[in-house]
């Protein structure tokens, strides 16, 4: 790009002759009078000689940088106050680019982050993770580039000076500076040392406007691995210098922003940029600019006001040597306190942890991005006693307490018409005639009691998927709703067909080991009866001699025995036939909860089980053991 003279913030030009001179940023040329384009360099005397266009073009050629950069070197020849940068190509040996390596609690950071995108692909839109993946893919692909080298871009609003302290830095003016808004309209690159090229190209800025900064071996040693990106401004009109600035700082190492007097407390600074990117504080330089034009101890005053919005953002200042953001006061046009950006830049790169420090920061903050969806508002899960309910509710459901107790009724009047006496049991067969034999009383099935039925199974369900979702971040409770609800298709129905495979038995129930001997006993009662009435009988019509006391002895005792023996094998059987119904009602109890835990308890713990999975993903992600509570 064309350098042109580099003006100061009041607009006012600071080497008007090179202006005049028409030199190039990339390479500056001198019209000669023969109308040769020739580059000057100078001897070891001083003296400036020539050196052909083409020669150098074929040295160019022969000698090429391994990362496209473009050398320059300046030098300067005071005519006056008129600085003249002169440039030439250099030939530097390619540098073998080391990989950038992540610490162990990074690399499992993101190896968590990933795991846990996996497992919330099927509960989570694409948009949701979107964050989260492209911290995955920018982390990959920083990673196999140099891990010698930093990329620290230099941002600001328009008239900030930022292009005025690039230049400063590198100690040429390569990116041009002006009154007219906005002045710089793409990416400028300035690298320190070789092997940057893949880093360079990462940010989408082509080999034109790649430079290099004044050759001076104490600042090239200083800042060694360091590349400067000189941004558009973030509030230009133009929408595409914004956009430009906005895919830069998600992929540089670190950003300078650099404010002036006027606008540090700027609206959309702090709220579009800042305070989103206060969880990157380590990789932050706030630097305020223009600080000549700042009347006495006005300069602290204004550098006390910034420090305190920055607290407000949330950013942390690394003062007292806490980590933090780096708060500068300079001015580029005096030079005055560059120097100490310079040294305070020289130490960051020279640590090597700037590019570790920013994917630290952006999983941090994509990790506070997710939170919402993994953090659980209270303990989660389900209890026994929900269980326990749920199971209940559906053995009411499939009527297992009636069952139990129309099994203990079939089971007692069982034993009455085994055990009771003859004359007893005519009447209760002439009353139960149209009664089935099998010890059942069917009840009649109606249309509104299926209908009671299905409602307490679809009430039972809701309640558990209530109480198995409270607590749950929303897209977790969802899921969990829809486990019991797909579970809850077709229960009623499956519901009854184990009513009938667990309930009652065909034919009688089952009698215990004392009912013989009740029989015999009913059967010797009631012979009593009628050998005491025979005999009765027998003296009414003379066939036997008149003796009243045997045959009443006899018949009394039958009669009175038949209705004793009754009533005790009545109050035997009570026993027998709890546990009958007991039985019947605890078979139907454990299909109906078999049903239920196959159909939603276990869909529903699965995805209890899942949350869980990603909760501790999520934990090691944020860098805690366990995940949230």
């Amino acid at each position: 790009m064309t350098a042109v003279t580099d003006e100061d913030h009041t607009g006012r030009a600071e080497h008007p002759e090179e202006s005049a001179k028409g030199l190039t940023g990339g390479g500056g040329t001198a019209k000669q009078d023969s109308g040769e384009r020739e580059a000057g360099v100078r001897d070891k005397g001083g003296h400036a000689r020539l050196v052909d266009a083409a020669t150098s073009r074929r040295t160019d050629s022969a000698s090429a940088w391994d990362d496209g950069l473009i050398a320059r070197r300046a030098t300067e020849e005071n005519t006056g106050s008129e600085h003249v940068p002169v440039v030439e190509t250099r030939a530097l040996s390619a540098q073998p680019t080391v990989p950038l390596t992540y610490d162990r609690p990074l690399r499992s950071r993101l190896d968590a982050l990933r795991e846990l995108v996996g497992l919330s692909r099927t509960r989570l839109d694409g948009q949701t993770l979107a964050e989260a993946g492209r911290v995955l893919d920018e982390s990959a692909a920083r990673r196999r580039l140099s891990g010698q080298h930093t990329v620290v871009a230099i941002a600001g609003a328009t008239g900030s000076g930022k292009s005025q302290l690039f230049n400063a830095l590198a100690g040429v003016p390569i990116s041009e500076t002006g009154v007219r808004r906005p002045t710089t309209a793409t990416p400028i690159a300035c690298s320190w040392s070789d092997g940057a090229a893949s880093l360079i190209e990462r940010l989408g800025i082509p080999p034109r406007l790649r430079r290099r900064p004044l050759q001076n071996p104490e600042t090239e040693a200083q800042l060694r691995g360091l590349v400067l990106v000189d941004l558009p401004d973030h509030d230009s009109a133009a929408v595409q210098h914004r956009e430009q600035v906005d895919r830069v700082l998600a992929l540089v190492d670190a950003v300078i922003w650099v404010v002036d007097p006027e606008k540090y407390a700027d609206a959309v600074l702090h709220e579009r940029y800042l305070r989103p990117m206060a969880g990157h504080a380590e990789v932050m330089f706030v630097v305020l600019n223009q600080t000549d034009r700042l009347p006495g101890e006005a300069t602290h005053q204004v550098l006390d006001d910034l420090r305190r919005l920055l607290d407000e953002d949330g950013i942390a200042l690394g003062e007292y040597g806490d980590p933090g953001a780096t708060v500068l006061a300079l001015s580029a046009l005096t030079g005055d306190g560059v120097g100490e950006l310079r040294e305070a830049l020289g130490q960051f790169v020279a640590e090597r942890g700037a590019p570790a420090r920013r994917i630290s920061a952006d999983l941090d903050a994509a990790a506070a991005e997710l939170r919402p969806l993994y953090a659980a508002r209270r303990r989660t899960g389900l209890s026994e006693e929900a269980r326990d309910e749920f199971s209940a509710r559906l053995a009411d459901a499939v009527g297992a307490s009636a069952a139990g107790e129309a099994a203990e009724r079939a089971w007692l009047r069982n034993a009455n018409r085994a055990c009771g006496t003859p004359w007893l049991r005519l009447w209760r067969w002439y009353r139960d005639r149209s009664e089935p034999t099998t010890g059942r009383v069917p009840l009649p099935t109606q249309a509104d009691e299926e209908v009671t039925a299905r409602q307490r199974v679809e009430q039972a369900v809701r309640t558990l998927a209530d109480r198995a979702s409270t607590g749950l971040p929303a897209p977790w409770a969802q899921a969990v709703r829809e486990a019991a609800v797909r579970g809850s298709h077709g229960l009623p129905e499956a519901l009854d067909e184990l009513a009938v495979r667990a309930g009652l038995p065909p034919g009688r129930p089952p009698r215990p080991g004392w009912w013989p001997l009740a029989v015999m006993a009913q059967v010797s009662m009631t012979l009593l009866q009628v050998v005491g009435g025979l005999w009765l009988l027998g003296q009414i019509v003379g066939f036997m001699a008149p003796n009243l006391g045997v045959p009443v002895l006899l018949m009394a005792a039958g009669i009175i025995g038949g209705p004793i023996v009754e009533w005790s094998c009545r109050m035997a059987a009570r026993g027998p036939a709890r546990r009958y119904g007991t039985d019947a009602e605890r078979r139907l109890r454990e299909a109906a909860a078999g049903c239920g835990r196959a159909r939603v308890l276990d869909p529903v713990a699965s995805e209890l089980l899942r949350y869980r999975e990603v909760r501790e993903q999520y934990g090691r992600v944020t860098g805690v053991g366990n995940g949230p509570r």
